[in-house]
């Protein structure tokens, strides 16, 4: 299970700050060994980069994680398509929220400089309860070309999610 939880965990942080190496160097401040060392078991993070790892997800991210890694517990055979798994659920229940119209979809700039430089953009999808700090959130990092697509009325960015966001986010 712990490889499982590396996998999705890396896969976020390629996501977002492109390397490995970009995130245990200037977010975490830890060098090389150290981040191996974890990676592999052998060591662990303090519990502020422990903060700093799980920031990279919403907590409905997290909470989806943790199922992803339930199931290969129970089904080992899905160990190596968890990450894939993560991100077609993110993407299924991202368009079920916005075909059930709760789920609202903004696009959002990154707070990183490094994804405004490769031409990114964050698309969030989320569903508000009307209590501060309880909306579920799921974002996506999508090619900033797209975002002319994305800009329309609220029927065409679900057409396009229908079509594209499937493909678009899980297999890139």
């Amino acid at each position: 299970m712990h490889q499982v939880y590396v996998d999705i965990i890396v896969s976020a942080i390629i996501e977002q700050f492109f390397s490995e190496e970009h995130f245990y160097l200037e977010h975490l401040n830890i060098d090389k060994d150290q981040w191996e060392n974890w990676k592999n078991g052998r060591g662990n993070l303090n519990n502020e980069d422990m903060q700093k790892v799980k920031s990279l997800f919403t907590d409905y991210e997290w909470m989806l994680t943790q199922k992803i890694m339930r199931q290969t517990v129970l089904f080992p055979e899905k160990r190596n398509i968890a990450v894939s798994e993560y991100k077609r659920l993110k993407t299924m229940i991202a368009r079920k929220w916005m075909k059930s119209d709760v789920g609202r979809a903004e696009l959002l700039p990154f707070n990183n400089s490094i994804q405004d430089d490769e031409g990114f953009i964050n698309l969030k999808v989320s569903i508000a309860y009307g209590e501060w700090g309880f909306d579920d959130i799921i974002t996506f990092r999508l090619p900033s070309k797209l975002q002319p697509q994305l800009e329309g009325s609220k029927v065409e960015l679900l057409d396009w999610m229908d079509e594209n966001l499937m493909e678009t986010y899980v297999m890139d």
